[in-house]
């Protein structure tokens, strides 16, 4: 261990980046090491649109978060939350809603170590430390069960983290996992980062993430497009990220590089119980 501060756990290798840890960095944040700092750094010099990427993700977040909250949602499920910084799901969501419910899930330690910290005194908002990929582990936490009733519709969130799951642990399966508990009219937010636009710099990107613990997995638009299947898009559809529901008088910044979209559960599709 060589770098150790209030927030990082004892047992944490500050010497292995991770992406949450390059995602913060990216971002402007401060809770990352001088490894991930030096990747965020060999991101930036093959993909200089770096931090407009990363800024265009968390934007398209927090406007899936406030559409959710127009169509009725009160309570959501961020998977892979990473750690956390300005604009997060319970921020967007309790400002509008003060009584809304968010459970986050990450399996960094440092990311869920942080949470804690910052969600300790918010009754309406936990954080579960769990593999995403595993979705029977995470449905079954005490905690999600806890803040969550997956008999009313809920906001699902899967933001950035997708490029972090290789084929072989088939994304729409877990994804499809995760459908079967929620219900009819829950909204489902994904985004994922591709190499349609900037095939050179992206191999560059996943060169540079390839040593990490989390080395990264672009895909084109069909496959992306694929990850929504049981769901009913909400127009646009599956767009780059600025383009999906700009706000009113903000500056969509042209920078590609992310595809997003968001799907509604709908009602003929029955919800399974839990086994």
């Amino acid at each position: 261990m060589t770098e150790q501060s209030g927030w990082v756990p004892e047992s944490v290798d500050d010497r292995l980046p991770s992406a949450a840890r390059v995602y913060d960095f990216l971002l402007g944040g401060g809770h990352n090491f001088a490894v991930d700092r030096m990747v965020g750094e060999k991101v930036l010099a093959v993909q200089p649109d770096g931090r407009l990427i990363a800024a265009s993700n968390r934007a398209f977040m927090g406007r899936a978060v406030r559409y959710m909250i127009g169509q009725g949602i009160t309570q959501f499920l961020d998977l892979g939350s990473g750690i956390p910084t300005v604009g997060n799901v319970h921020e967007v969501a309790q400002k509008v809603n003060p009584d809304a419910r968010v459970v986050y899930v990450d399996y960094d330690e440092v990311a869920v170590s942080h949470s804690e910290l910052m969600l300790g005194a918010n009754d309406n908002a936990t954080i579960v430390r769990a593999d995403l990929c595993v979705p029977d582990e995470v449905l079954a936490a005490p905690e999600l069960r806890r803040l969550l009733d997956f008999d009313r519709p809920l906001g699902l969130l899967m933001v950035a983290v997708f490029h972090f799951v290789a084929d072989e642990r088939n994304p729409s399966a877990i994804i499809a996992r995760y459908r079967e508990h929620l219900a009819p009219g829950s909204l489902f937010a994904l985004s994922h980062l591709t190499a349609d636009h900037a095939p050179d710099q992206m191999a560059g990107v996943v060169e540079a993430m390839k040593n990490s613990r989390d080395p990264m997995y672009f895909r084109p638009y069909d496959e992306v497009a694929a990850l929504f299947d049981g769901f009913d898009l909400v127009e646009p559809g599956v767009v780059s990220a600025p383009k999906w529901h700009p706000e009113i008088g903000v500056q969509i910044d042209p920078v590609e590089g992310v595809y997003a979209g968001v799907g509604r559960k709908p009602a003929q599709v029955q919800k399974s119980t839990m086994e």
